[in-house]
């Protein structure tokens, strides 16, 4: 088989019709190939993206084997079969997802992505750049944080001191 030939999508899930890999196959085939799938899920993740693409196929004559099954009036009916468990499987997953992190939530375990600074190391840097001595860069190079994490922190202190004005 030509190494050419094998497309693949890294990083992408089966739930977005729109991937790459999955789009540089379909625009490869053409009347009298045949298109290898190792597992329906790999191909689509609900049912009706999954019959969108083997009628595409279809219509342009080309042969679907899916894991070793070829789409055909009978394999059809397998391919709705799997279809609906795969697209089962992936609701079940979804909602497994959504109660851990309300049970995580309720614990108190679900906290985000943490903060790169501490309370005290933030109030220091906005204090370094109230006094103007330093430049944004400086002052991120000088915590080991990205220029933007500068921004963030100086544009959450700005209220409390305009508040702090204003009473």
């Amino acid at each position: 088989m030509d190494p050419d030939a094998i497309y693949v999508d890294h990083g992408f899930t089966g739930t977005k019709r729109e991937r790459p890999g999955l789009g540089k196959a379909l625009a490869a085939c053409r009347n009298g190939d045949t298109l290898v799938v190792s597992k329906l899920d790999r191909l689509a993740r609900s049912l009706p993206d999954a019959r969108d693409i083997a009628d595409e196929l279809t219509r342009k004559g080309v042969t679907l084997n899916l894991g070793g099954s070829i789409y055909d009036p009978v394999g059809k009916l397998l391919f709705n079969v799997l279809g609906m468990v795969a697209e089962f499987e992936a609701d079940l997953i979804r909602a497994r997802t959504r109660e851990g992190m309300a049970v995580a939530k309720a614990r108190g375990r679900l906290r985000g992505k943490q903060p790169k600074l501490s309370k005290a190391q933030e109030a220091h840097l906005v204090a370094l750049h109230q006094d103007g001595a330093h430049t944004t860069t400086e002052i991120a190079e000088l915590f080991g944080v990205a220029r933007s994490t500068v921004y963030r922190a100086i544009q959450r202190a700005a209220p409390a001191s305009s508040s702090a004005l204003a009473a």
